[in-house]
């Protein structure tokens, strides 16, 4: 990834366009624009970009539409904006592989701890072994976890769930995505799966897990491991 992260916005609506610029360059980050969903499809496969910020009520075409034609070439990070706030909506682009979704109007610094996440969560896919958050280290090598330096025993289920989580760490999962990766296609209408283990990981990673500060629900959606801030990250190796 470049020092600049270059990120694409398809977006309609001028006065959105001009507050993302406006948020997005002092930070550090180059913007390029598409005003519509054809401009958009023909900037994601020529001009080279780190991140899509993406809009669903585009006048030509659907944005679910691009979602899915760009994830069938591309695993850029894709971030929804959109004022559909329908969990119908929201859990339908989640499971067709974007990264996040916010709705409009959104807090511009939680848009930019989602554009962090994704874009860190991007750069070390495939070669991260060792997630931190505050005192918990997973280490996915070694098939281990670990809590204030003590071995954290989890059962085979449990681990392949945190395992999910860590590697998707900051990204929401939905409960038919968490059902299809842990327990299979057949699990898919099972969502109670989902709660009973999320419940038993909390109390085994959490320090309160009745209040948890890691792993958090999005409520009729799913879920989302989040690093500690300072404490958080990946990195290649063993601990």
């Amino acid at each position: 990834m470049s020092a600049e992260p270059t990120i694409l916005v398809i977006e309609d609506e001028s006065p959105i366009r001009k507050m993302l610029q406006m948020t997005l360059e002092p930070e550090g980050y180059r913007t390029r624009f598409a005003v519509n969903g054809e401009e958009g499809m023909v900037m994601t496969r020529t001009e080279r970009s780190d991140l899509v910020l993406l809009d669903l009520g585009l006048p030509d075409i659907d944005g679910a539409r691009i979602l899915s034609a760009i994830r069938e070439w591309s695993q850029i990070p894709v971030i929804i904006i959109s004022v559909r706030a329908a969990e119908s909506d929201i859990i339908a682009c989640l499971d067709a592989g974007a990264d996040d979704y916010l709705v409009k109007p959104f807090r511009t610094g939680e848009l930019l701890a989602r554009i962090r996440t994704a874009l860190r969560r991007h750069a070390t896919a495939g070669g991260s072994h060792v997630v931190r958050s505050a005192d918990l280290v997973i280490d996915l090598s070694a098939r281990s976890v670990r809590k204030k330096g003590e071995i954290v025993k989890l059962t085979a289920i449990e681990y392949s769930l945190l395992a999910l989580f860590a590697k998707n760490a900051g990204r929401v999962l939905t409960h038919r995505f968490i059902l299809e990766q842990v327990w299979g296609p057949a699990s898919i209408e099972e969502p109670q799966y989902t709660r009973v283990f999320v419940r038993q990981l909390r109390k085994k990673i959490e320090d309160d897990p009745a209040n948890p500060t890691m792993l958090l629900t999005e409520s009729g959606i799913g879920y989302r491991l989040i690093l500690a801030e300072g404490g958080g990250g990946k990195e290649d190796g063993v601990a």
